[in-house]
C-alpha cells in the first residue's frame, strides 16, 4: 500500500506510525510545510518562554522517522487528483498514492477587523512562534483579543518576558463556552493577579498603523497604543486549500467524513481537527490522536464505527489548573468554592444524571470522571465518591 498523510500534526503522525506498525512494506510519505518534524502543538507556549527548546517540542527521537521508513516531504500540497490518485506539491512533483489521509488540522479563525500589518499575529503554528518571537523585543504594550486557552496562553508567554497585555474578552464572564460565571470570575481575579489588563466585554473594532500596528480601537471607541496584537478568537478547519484543487472532496465546516473517516472520494481519508465525522469537530489534542489511530485500523481494511468518547480537556490560567469532562457549560450542577484557595468543583446534571464536571484550581483523573458520566451515575452518588477521583487530598475533604 503507498499511504500518503497531508499533515504531520498528532493526528497524521500516529495513522502513520500504526499502519506501519501493521503493515511492515508500507510506503508511507508524510507531508508537511510547516515543519520537517511532528512537534507538540500545545507545548509551544513553552518554547516561547525558553522552557523548551524547538527540539524539545518533538516528542519523538528523529532517528524513529528512519527506522520506521516515514518519508517526510518538507511542501505544501496544492492539488488533489482523485480520479488519477495524485497529489501534486508546490515544488511541482506529484505523488501517487493507494490511500491519502488528509491531517490538515486547524488554523486561526480571522477576524473581521483584520488586515495586513506586521505586528498581528496569531498563536497556532511554528510560523506564528517565530513571528511572536520577532516581535517580543520592539513591543512596549501588546493586545490580545480572545479569551479562550490559546488566547491565555499568549498572554502568559508575553508577561514572561515583561510585556504589558492588554487582554479583551467579548464576553461579560471569562470563556463561557466552559466556565460558569463563577468559575470565570475566578479566572479573571487570578489573570489580573499577575498583571494582565483583562477587559470583559470589550471588542476591538479597527486597528491603526501603516506597515506595523500602532494600536487598537475598541467598540466603545476607546484607544490602546501597542506594538502587537494576539488574535485568539478560536480555530476552524484548515480546508480552504482544497476548494481550488481538481477534484475536493466534499467540504462542510470540515471535511465531510463517515464514521470510518472515509470522504466522498474514493481511497481519501480525514481525521484530526480538519475532519467533520458524521458532522461532528472534536478540535482536541486528544481526540485528533484518537482519530489517527482509529483512521489507520480504516485504511488498513478493518471496520471501524468511530463513536466519540465523553470529553475531557485541561489548562492552566498561569497557575490555576482546570480539568473539564463532559458537558462543562451545560447545568444545572452543584457547585462549590473551596474557602481560602483558588480553587472549586462543579458536578453538572441532568435529570439527575451526571453528564460533567469542570474542576478549577487542582488536578483530578479525568478517566474516573469520565467513566461516570459514561456510566450515567446520579448526582448523589458522585459527590459522595468524589475523593475517588481527586489527586488532592484537602480539597477532597469539602463537602458539596
Amino acid at each position: 500500500m503507498r499511504l500518503v498523510v497531508v499533515g504531520n500534526g498528532v493526528a497524521g503522525v500516529t495513522a502513520a506510525m500504526a499502519v506501519r506498525a501493521r503493515d511492515p512494506r508500507a510506503e508511507i510519505t508524510i507531508i508537511s510545510g510547516e515543519s520537517e518534524y511532528f512537534f507538540s502543538r500545545t507545548a509551544l507556549m513553552y518554547a516561547y518562554m525558553d522552557v523548551m527548546q524547538r527540539r524539545d517540542l518533538e516528542p519523538h527521537e528523529r532517528k524513529v522517522y528512519r527506522e520506521q521508513r516515514l518519508e517526510r516531504r518538507l511542501d505544501w500540497v496544492v492539488d488533489l487528483d482523485a480520479g488519477e490518485r495524485t497529489v501534486r506539491l508546490m515544488g511541482g512533483e506529484s505523488l501517487r498514492y493507494d490511500r491519502l489521509l488528509l491531517a490538515t488540522g486547524s488554523r486561526g479563525r480571522r477576524a473581521e477587523w483584520e488586515r495586513e500589518l506586521d505586528g498581528v499575529v496569531r498563536f497556532v503554528t511554528l510560523q506564528d512562534l517565530d513571528a511572536c518571537e520577532r516581535l517580543t523585543p520592539g513591543t512596549r504594550r501588546a493586545v490580545v483579543a480572545g479569551g479562550g486557552l490559546i488566547g491565555v496562553e499568549l498572554v502568559e508567554c508575553l508577561r514572561h518576558h515583561r510585556v504589558p497585555v492588554t487582554f479583551l474578552v467579548r464576553e461579560a464572564s471569562y470563556w463561557p463556552a466552559a466556565l460558569s460565571a463563577e468559575e470565570g470570575a475566578m479566572v479573571a481575579a487570578h489573570l489580573r493577579a499577575q498583571g494582565v489588563d483583562l477587559r470583559l466585554e470589550t471588542e476591538i473594532a479597527s486597528l491603526e498603523g501603516e506597515g506595523r500596528v500602532s494600536g487598537v480601537t475598541t467598540r466603545a471607541g476607546e484607544r490602546i497604543a501597542c506594538e502587537m496584537v494576539g488574535v485568539t478568537i478560536g480555530v476552524e478547519p484548515n480546508i480552504d486549500w482544497l476548494r481550488g484543487v481538481k477534484t475536493p472532496p466534499k467540504l462542510a465546516r470540515g471535511v465531510v467524513t463517515d464514521r470510518a473517516f472515509r470522504t466522498s472520494l474514493p481511497g481519501v481519508y480525514a481525521a484530526g481537527d480538519c475532519a467533520e465525522v458524521a458532522g461532528r469537530i472534536e478540535p482536541l489534542w486528544y481526540a485528533a490522536k484518537r482519530q489517527g489511530e482509529a483512521a489507520a485500523r480504516a485504511m488498513l481494511g478493518d471496520t471501524v464505527e468511530y463513536t466519540p468518547p465523553t470529553d475531557y480537556n485541561s489548562a492552566k490560567f498561569f497557575h490555576l489548573e482546570w480539568t473539564g469532562v463532559g458537558e462543562t457549560a451545560a447545568g444545572p450542577g452543584r457547585f462549590r468554592k473551596l474557602p481560602g484557595r483558588e480553587a472549586s468543583v462543579r458536578v453538572i446534571e441532568r435529570e439527575g444524571v451526571v453528564v460533567g464536571f469542570s474542576m478549577l484550581g487542582s488536578r483530578w483523573n479525568h478517566r474516573v470522571l469520565a467513566r461516570w458520566v459514561e456510566e450515567r451515575r446520579r448526582v448523589e452518588e458522585v459527590v459522595s465518591r468524589l475523593p475517588e477521583a481527586q489527586y488532592d487530598g484537602e480539597f477532597g475533604r469539602v463537602a458539596l
